[in-house]
This record gives structure tokens, C-alpha cells and sequence, in this order.
């Protein structure tokens, strides 16, 4: 069996998986795939530039994944999961004053002495019991969502 196989498969089968698994990789999105399919193709190519058998291929095949897909996690992990484009983090020292009261992780609604992100009035939500008239600060903006604290805390 494996004297058929080592017979039939040629560098081009290799390719062919490799961007089977490429393409497969978009509709997954976890690199498993990309690496697996880098590997194929490189596989590929080497069998293309001096010819070896299938089990040298499927070693060869087996080290090259584990290699692609350490580098691809160990490249990427390393993504920050909150992007700090735009304005994301624009204006943290703002302060304002509450003018509806704030509940614990509940929406009030906040008045800030500047604009932020083009609006001097926003709803807000807080890790605080806030009442009308507290100073506050912007502690994040995620979004449309903004979070506030108290002066004091």
C-alpha cells in the first residue's frame, strides 16, 4: 500500500492540499489551518526541487505545521484585543458632571466641559452609584459605551 501511495502522490497533490487548507483557513479563522496549508506547499515544493519519498514528505509535512503554527500563534498572540485606532482612547481626562443618576453598570447621563468624540452630553454607565451633580472622569471609551468614575476614586 504505502509502495502505491509513494508512487501516486506527487508534488503538485501537496500544493493542492496546501491551498485547499489555505482556503479553508477563511471560513475558521484560528491559524491551524494556514499553517497546515503553509506546510503543504512547502512540502510541495520541495518534492518539486529533489524528489523523496512519502514518508520523508509526511515527517517533513508533520515538522514544518508544528513550525508554522508555533510561529503564526507566537506572531499573533501577541494582537492587542482592544484596537486603540480612532478615537478609542481619546480624551481620558475629560470631566464632567452627572445629570441623571448613575446605577451600578446602569446608564445615567453625563455633561462634560469638553466635547468628546464630538458631543458634550453622553449617556454613561459606572462602576459607582453616581448621583446628579458628582464630578467625574471618563476612565474608557469602547465605542459608543463610555465608562466614568468618580473625582475622588
Amino acid at each position: 500500500m504505502i509502495e502505491v501511495l509513494n508512487n501516486s502522490i506527487v508534488w503538485w497533490h501537496w500544493v493542492a492540499l496546501g491551498l485547499i487548507l489555505v482556503f479553508t483557513e477563511m471560513a475558521t479563522g484560528t491559524f491551524i489551518s494556514l499553517g497546515l496549508g503553509i506546510a503543504a506547499i512547502l512540502v510541495g515544493m520541495i518534492d518539486l526541487i529533489v524528489p523523496i519519498g512519502l514518508l520523508y514528505q509526511l515527517v517533513v509535512w508533520i515538522l514544518l505545521s508544528l513550525l508554522c503554527v508555533w510561529l503564526l500563534f507566537k506572531k499573533f498572540k501577541k494582537a492587542p484585543t482592544i484596537l486603540e485606532s480612532g478615537q478609542s482612547g481619546f480624551r481620558l481626562d475629560t470631566q464632567g458632571n452627572v445629570t441623571k443618576p448613575i446605577s451600578p453598570h446602569q446608564r445615567g447621563k453625563v455633561l462634560f466641559d469638553a466635547p468628546v468624540l464630538g458631543n458634550t452630553i453622553w449617556h454613561a454607565t459606572s462602576d459607582d452609584a453616581l448621583a446628579v451633580g458628582t464630578r467625574i472622569k471618563i476612565v474608557e471609551i469602547n465605542g459608543q459605551l463610555i465608562k466614568v468614575a468618580p473625582l475622588n476614586h
